[in-house]
């Protein structure tokens, strides 16, 4: 069944089709019985207004663009749940769009979202981007935008984030405290700002204990579990067996998981594992995985706010912040 326009109520009453949009608006130029009439067959007709009509007459929408790598990924679920709860309650729908961890798609999704003049948009950027070319252009034409997890580093927006160096320092820093002493990390993709920082505190904390830096218990990857895996299994390959490893994150720890459990190795009594972002498959597993958990939730809410916030003129666009989020390691029992 199609649904009822303003041309078809003022085809059916004999108005203009402005007259019916006027009616239904309150105009004071319009007799309270054309009213009547127009409203009535516009009630028993089922009539509702096009939002996106209605937003390119009037240069703004109540919609909010949202980019994320996966919604697989159980982290950035968590995130659009907290987005979409601060955006419910303030009469915003959001548009979700996801990358696929390609750099490609996200710009596609972004230049889409851009045409439809969103009222702002939500970002955690992919794995392989590392041209911010597509982001600019909210900027420039004051667009509200609010980055999180994932950040550009080289645009100067607003930002929700956790301390990853730190995080991952405090990681290693328990490895090393339960008597861990060959430490691998598996890292992610080398031009990703989360992973640099991550690889930073891994880094700091050996040197801080006085172990030399060892490359080749440094591993780059993705950041899906074939990687962690992969990683895992070059390693078993080449007899340079860790007796710990600190992940990127949760699927890379889970394939590195798996590998272990392969060879038959015990966790976490030979090799200690921890991973990063609290995936709800880390309690899930046997032993369960120590982790570090981002609360994703939480930054969703928050990135949520600032944007609502730009949107309504509350934040302006020249006084950016980066907000940074508690992240707190969960011991289970991948680690001693």
């Amino acid at each position: 069944m199609r649904l009822i326009t303003i041309t078809d109520i003022a085809r059916k009453l004999g108005l203009s089709a402005s007259t019916v949009s006027r009616a239904l608006k309150d105009h004071p130029d319009i007799s309270e019985e054309t009213k009547k009439r127009v409203k009535k067959l516009a009630k028993d007709s089922r009539y509702t207004p096009n939002p996106i009509s209605d937003s390119l007459k009037n240069n703004r929408t109540t919609n909010i663009g949202v980019i994320i790598p996966e919604i697989a990924h159980d982290s950035f679920a968590r995130a659009v749940s907290g987005i979409e709860e601060i955006a419910y309650n303030n009469g915003y729908t959001t548009l979700l769009c996801q990358s696929n961890e390609k750099y490609e798609r996200e710009v596609v999704n972004s230049n889409m979202l851009f045409k439809q003049r969103v009222a702002g948009i939500i970002v955690s950027i992919s794995q392989q981007t590392k041209c911010t070319d597509h982001f600019k252009n909210f900027i420039d034409y004051g667009m509200p935008l609010v980055f999180f997890d994932r950040v550009c580093e080289d645009l100067r927006a607003n930002k929700v984030v956790i301390d990853d160096a730190n995080s991952a320092f405090n990681a290693v820093s328990y490895l090393l405290e339960r008597g861990y002493k060959k430490i691998a990390h598996f890292a992610g993709p080398k031009l990703l700002g989360i992973c640099g920082k991550r690889l930073a505190g891994y880094k700091t904390a050996l040197k801080k204990s006085g172990i030399p830096i060892n490359n080749e218990l440094i591993r780059y990857g993705g950041m899906y579990e074939e990687d962690g895996y992969n990683s895992m299994d070059s390693m078993i390959k080449e007899n340079n067996i860790p007796d710990a490893v600190l992940a990127v994150n949760d699927p890379v720890a889970i394939g590195a998981f798996q590998r272990i459990k392969e060879e038959k190795l015990n966790i976490p009594d030979e090799i200690g594992l921890i991973g990063f972002s609290n995936n709800r498959i880390t309690s899930l597993v046997d032993p369960p995985l120590t982790t570090i958990n981002q609360p994703f939730y939480n930054m969703g809410k928050k990135a949520a706010e600032i944007l609502i916030g730009m949107i309504g003129k509350e934040i302006g666009s020249d006084n950016t912040v980066t907000v940074t989020l508690e992240a707190e390691l969960i011991i289970r029992g991948s680690t001693k």
